[in-house]
């Protein structure tokens, strides 16, 4: 690489990871909020947030990438537009297209890392993602027994504890009822308890010291009541149905199984429209990415004598516009309304057609700036503004 392709590279890189990293942080930190209050709920351990979380990464990849991809071009361009080093480098006779190979490098690498995500690796995480919500709610994951509430182990079993200390280890004050079938049940009381495990993977043993028992049935004429120091109850553990094999939505399906179900003459055609609505969009999404080195340069370059962020403003509008349309434009296909091909790269079609105008503007009309207009407007307006809020000097006349 010459050493203005190593001084490009290093101007991306900043502002990309820098992006990726926010993104990323600010997506999962709004997320987990919620997950610990679900499993917080559920009653299940709080290290299964981690690996919901992680499960999540690959979705919140999925839209990072394009937008840290975007910003960090962009942003590359700002500074050498605003610190006059474009003017020096288009004076020697570099053009724009020679500009935008080191971009273009970062566009192949992470558009092809993006096809990887959001056609193999999401899919998976999604189903691990919904595998594991299904797990919690179910108690497959060890729901956490709630102190001073009644918690039920499956419908045989109901027990309810005062005190828990040493991370559970010591239990006091324990109330134990155990239906043992055909109107039979054992009801205990204890000062203390402990859960023991045993060879038998469905059962533990709930070891309960110095309390009482009582054992009633209908074939007894009055209930047995026993005083006990020591007692061990044999707990079998609830049964749990299993989750559902993965492909049970799109969003759990890898493109080559989108791409079988689209094909699939037997599938209803309602599947048959959804996962083509859904491959197509998919599909779609990477391809924006090539566009987006041509709209950072024609964005990140501001007009002459201006150093306004407009331009970073509109091409966050424009990123975030172009997925909205697309996710609409995906929803009205799955519904068999449109056809995916038209619905999805028909708005391709006409934002790749803006984005080139822009960079035509830019690279090949002299003096060309494809926001300048708009500059200039925002920048009156911001004068206006600014002449009307309160405390301003007025000049006098």
């Amino acid at each position: 690489m010459q050493s203005i392709d190593r001084y490009m590279a290093r101007l991306i890189a900043v502002p990309l990871f820098s992006t990726l990293l926010i993104a990323a942080m600010l997506l999962v930190l709004d997320r987990m909020l919620r997950l610990f209050d679900f499993v917080a709920t559920e009653g299940g351990p709080v290290g299964v947030v981690w690996r919901m979380l992680a499960n999540l990464l690959p979705e919140y990849l999925g839209l990072g990438i394009p937008i840290g991809l975007l910003l960090g071009i962009l942003l590359a361009f700002r500074k050498l537009s605003t610190s006059s080093e474009l003017d020096v480098l288009r004076g020697v006779g570099m053009s724009y297209g020679r500009l935008l190979r080191v971009p273009f490098y970062y566009t192949i690498v992470l558009a092809a890392l993006n096809l990887a995500i959001v056609g193999y690796v999401q899919p998976n995480a999604r189903y691990n993602y919904e595998e594991l919500r299904f797990e919690l709610r179910s108690g497959a994951l060890g729901a956490s027994i709630k102190v001073g509430e009644f918690t039920s182990f499956g419908e045989a079993m109901t027990l309810r504890i005062e005190e828990s200390e040493d991370d559970g280890a010591s239990l006091t004050g324990i109330f134990v009822h155990v239906n043992t079938g055909e109107g039979s049940y054992l009801a205990a009381t204890a000062e203390t308890g402990q859960f023991l495990a045993t060879d038998d993977p469905d059962v533990i043993i709930f070891r309960l010291t110095n309390g009482n028992l009582v054992h009633n049935s209908p074939s007894f004429t009055e209930p047995r009541v026993l005083s006990f120091t020591a007692h061990d109850l044999p707990i079998d553990l609830p049964r749990f149905e299993n989750f559902r094999p993965r492909g049970g939505r799109d969003l759990e399906r890898t493109l080559v199984e989108l791409m079988e179900v689209s094909k699939n003459p037997q599938a209803p055609k309602e599947d048959r429209d959804a996962s083509a609505a859904n491959f197509h969009f998919r599909v779609v999404e990477v391809a924006t990415m090539f566009l987006l080195p041509f709209l950072a340069l024609a964005l990140g370059v501001p007009p002459k004598r201006s150093t306004s962020a407009l331009g970073v403003f509109l091409a966050i509008v424009m990123i975030v516009t172009i997925h909205k349309v697309n996710e609409y434009s995906e929803s009205v296909a799955a519904l068999g309304r449109v056809d995916p091909i038209l619905a999805l790269w028909g708005p391709f079609a006409l934002f790749a057609g803006l984005v080139f105008w822009m960079f035509y503007q830019i690279a090949f009309v002299p003096g060309g700036q494809p926001i300048g207009a708009i500059d200039r407007v925002f920048g009156k307006l911001g004068k206006a503004i600014g002449r009307l809020l309160p405390g301003r000097k007025r000049k006098s006349a």
